[in-house]
């Protein structure tokens, strides 16, 4: 592709911010996540941002609407010239028909969506697996990642604790809301041709390159 404009897709726990950490890196585009949009628009204070700030503020969601505008905002900023990693949007169909034209209006349609494949019993345990220290914000994995000294942060010795977003029943029911609205968008894009799907169940170095090679 002339463009790397990019879209990952995949379950919560996935390993798609990971992924796309890396991949902004070896590409040279930038990684944009709906939780980065938002922060720095708010943080440069413009209408849209000032906006979402009052919206957050309240302890409501941000709206499509805004999050659109927030995103062609966002896209049209130079850094995305060379490309793009969206990470988190779209979330449903109707964003993915909204991205769509944004991508046209900016001379920006040619798009790979990377679709991350992990069954649900790996996402399970993978998330379960998770510690967090609420200290510091340090995060552990009790599989992949462990702290040296059982229940106890590395960095700042305070104690780790399983988030209330870890448990299984939370798990589960996040899982069930993204088969249910956000599933439907691999269909969406292989029917247009646009789909690459990789098993995202493999150690990340393997996930990495399988990315690397699917984008060619």
């Amino acid at each position: 592709m002339s463009q790397k404009n990019l879209i990952l897709l995949g379950p919560p726990g996935a390993g798609k911010g990971t992924q796309a950490k890396e991949l902004s890196t070896r590409l040279s585009v930038p990684h944009i996540s709906t939780g980065d949009m938002l922060r720095e628009a708010v943080r440069e204070g413009t209408p849209l941002g000032l906006k979402a700030k009052a919206v957050m503020e309240r302890g409501e969601l941000v709206s499509d609407e805004l999050l659109t505008e927030i995103v062609r905002e966002r896209l049209a900023k130079a850094d995305c010239d060379p490309g793009f990693i969206l990470d988190g949007y779209p979330r449903n169909l109707a964003q993915a028909g909204i991205l769509a034209g944004i991508l046209e209006d900016l001379g920006k349609s040619d798009l790979l969506a990377l679709e991350l494949e992990v069954a649900d019993d790996v996402i399970v345990t993978r998330l379960g697996s998770r510690r967090s220290c609420p200290d510091c914000g340090a995060v552990y994995n009790l599989v992949f990642s462990p702290p040296a000294k059982e229940g106890v942060c590395d960095k700042c010795g305070a104690g780790l604790v399983l988030r209330k977003d870890d448990k299984e029943d939370v798990i589960r029911e996040r899982l069930r809301v993204y088969h249910e609205k956000t599933a439907p968008l691999s269909d969406y894009y292989r029917q247009r041709g646009r789909l690459k799907t990789v098993p995202g169940d493999v150690p990340p170095a393997q996930v990495l390159e399988k990315l690397e090679r699917a984008i060619g």
